[in-house]
């Protein structure tokens, strides 16, 4: 069969935006077939990658042409080396059901075990964490003693590394998505038949949009939702302009009527700009029934709830002209819930206002400098025109006695090259 690659050949070390459009679902075999038929070269590195990781001697991965007579990509399959034999006459594609029960604690250990570039093994330590999490969740255990059944497998683990060393390999930065099938019906599980998507899944879901297609079976399995919440995509158009450069198919092994099952991943690199583009939520309320000291109080325990980015406000001019306090909090997507509880509990407001919106932010790290002493982080960033600035954390410049001390540490801390 001649296929054509659809992919332009882009510098791989050049951040990425990827989009997922989820016609049949997600799983992790899906996620690094896609990738892979977007980025074909990638391959061999990818096979030398799990060599060097040592899973060779556990597992044989292959990607492979597949056309579903409507539509060409890839499928990856994993075959465990002791049935290798067996299977090779096993139509390719056509993965192993032999399912083990792993710690989380043992699956940590063989990670960080394993000859990895460090991006990748951080990725895949924080996706595994992510599902053994949501799992010890639903089983009412701890997470280093949760137990792995499906997702404990050597081939559920192998997508999980693919993923992970494609995602810090193609330097994956940010994400979209489509909106996600949620499937029908039961799915056996060595917990027996669970509903889908299956408890752990749901967790790992959460305030992601999902749409019934009307069709059958477990559509999103729980390391593609452990893969999707690790690279954490948005779920509206995005304004940023952005470079498509090329795009692959993913398939499934289940077959639905009248559609492909396949995850399509399509990449796009920037416009030849020095920021990348992000979405936080924007809530907003006003109070004018709360004392000043009482709201401060408040503001400063919002400040400190998880996912909360920032909190500022202003006086506005109310019904009647009288004097309103406007807050307004940057916050993740992911914790509107949580900070919308929050909101009526430390304030007197009655209702709040949010909504979803982009943002863009300038490259940026931070650093530790020590000066006379004084531990000083110093935040840098990389402006537009190629110009570096360095900040330094008034926080840690507090304790440095009067203002003439202080402006001296800041001038050497933000001016002075480190040693």
């Amino acid at each position: 069969m001649v296929r054509v690659v659809c992919f332009t050949q882009m510098p791989h070390q050049s951040p990425i935006h990827l989009h997922l459009d989820a016609v049949g679902g997600v799983a992790g075999d899906m996620f690094v077939a896609a990738l892979l038929d977007a980025a074909p070269d990638l391959e061999a590195e990818l096979l030398r990658a799990l060599d060097q990781a040592g899973l060779n001697t556990l597992v044989r991965v292959q990607r492979f042409d597949h056309d579903d007579g409507t539509l060409t990509g890839s499928k990856v399959s994993v075959t465990p080396v002791s049935d290798a034999a067996q299977n090779d006459s096993v139509p390719a594609g056509e993965r192993s059901h032999a399912h083990t029960h792993r710690s989380w604690r043992d699956i940590r250990q063989l990670l960080m075990d394993a000859d990895l570039p460090e991006g990748a093994r951080t990725r895949c330590l924080e996706i595994f964490l992510q599902l053994a999490e949501a799992e010890a969740e639903v089983h009412g255990t701890t997470v280093d003693e949760v137990s792995f059944h499906e997702v404990g497998a050597w081939d559920s683990i192998a997508d999980i590394v693919m993923a992970g060393w494609l995602i810090d390999r193609l330097v994956i930065r940010s994400c979209s998505a489509s909106s996600l099938p949620m499937g029908r019906g039961l799915v056996e599980t060595a917990h027996g038949r669970l509903p889908v998507p299956t408890p752990a899944t749901t967790l790992l879901l959460k305030n992601m949009p999902l749409v019934d297609d009307g069709l059958d079976g477990e559509r999103i399995t729980p390391t593609g939702a452990a893969i999707l919440k690790h690279l954490d995509p948005v779920f509206t158009a995005q304004a940023l302009p952005r470079i498509l450069q090329g795009h692959g198919i993913g398939f499934g092994n289940r077959e639905f009527p009248g559609v492909s099952n396949i995850l399509r991943a399509v990449i796009y690199t920037g416009a030849d700009s020095a920021h990348t583009q992000e979405q936080v939520a924007l809530l907003e309320f006003e109070v004018d029934d709360q004392t000043p000291e009482d709201l401060a109080v408040g503001l400063e325990h919002l400040r400190r709830t998880e996912g909360v980015i920032d909190v500022v406000q202003s006086t506005v001019a109310g019904k009647k002209n009288r004097l309103l306090l406007r807050v307004q909090i940057i916050a993740s997507p992911a914790r509107i819930d949580d900070i919308l509880a929050r909101c009526f509990v430390e304030t007197t407001t009655l209702g709040v206002r949010w909504h979803l919106v982009h943002r863009a932010v300038l490259e940026r790290s931070t650093e530790t400098r020590l000066i006379d002493d004084h531990k000083i982080r110093v935040k840098h960033a990389t402006r537009p025109e190629g110009q570096s600035t360095a900040k330094a954390e008034m926080d840690d410049l507090a304790g440095a006695g009067g203002h003439q001390q202080r402006q001296r540490l800041r001038r050497h801390v933000e001016t002075e090259p480190d040693v």
